[in-house]
């Protein structure tokens, strides 16, 4: 379970790496559409290129519901987002934001079971966890 909790703990950091690169690349390029669009054909290079390495097959059948395809929609957004915050927040309090609501949706996909997520029962001691996330990014916006 530890290599799993690792595992998250890197991929926060890189998330939050990205939106400070992410902002980078929109002051060079001038637009924040385009920074994000530059983006995304960089990780479909990158992942192109892991998926040929891998000798991943090809889907034998593509998602007949209309809203599995919004994650494609979502990451524009949180790309697109980051990369105006970063400047204007801070990459801490950018990423703090992006943890809370993580957060609260989060508990929220738990408790209910939305779009296919399994349920996990949202506890006063798993509320309290998020609250303290939550005050944690005032506490950013504080100092």
């Amino acid at each position: 379970m530890e290599a799993w909790l690792a595992l998250g703990f890197l991929a926060g950091m890189a998330q939050a790496l990205q939106g400070a690169v992410n902002a980078q690349l929109r002051a060079v390029v001038q637009s924040p559409l385009w920074a994000t669009l530059l983006s995304f054909v960089v990780g479909t290079i990158a992942l192109g290129v892991l998926a040929l390495a891998a000798r991943a097959p090809l889907p034998a059948q593509l998602p007949t519901r209309a809203w599995v395809w919004a994650g494609g929609f979502l990451g524009v957004f949180h790309v697109g987002a980051a990369l105006v915050l970063v400047p204007k927040l801070g990459a801490g309090t950018t990423v703090g934001l992006y943890v809370a609501g993580q957060m609260t949706l989060g508990l929220l996909l738990d408790h209910f079971g939305f779009v296919g997520v399994p349920l996990h029962t949202t506890t006063p001691l798993r509320f309290l966890g998020a609250a303290m996330v939550v005050a944690g990014v005032l506490l950013l916006r504080l100092t």
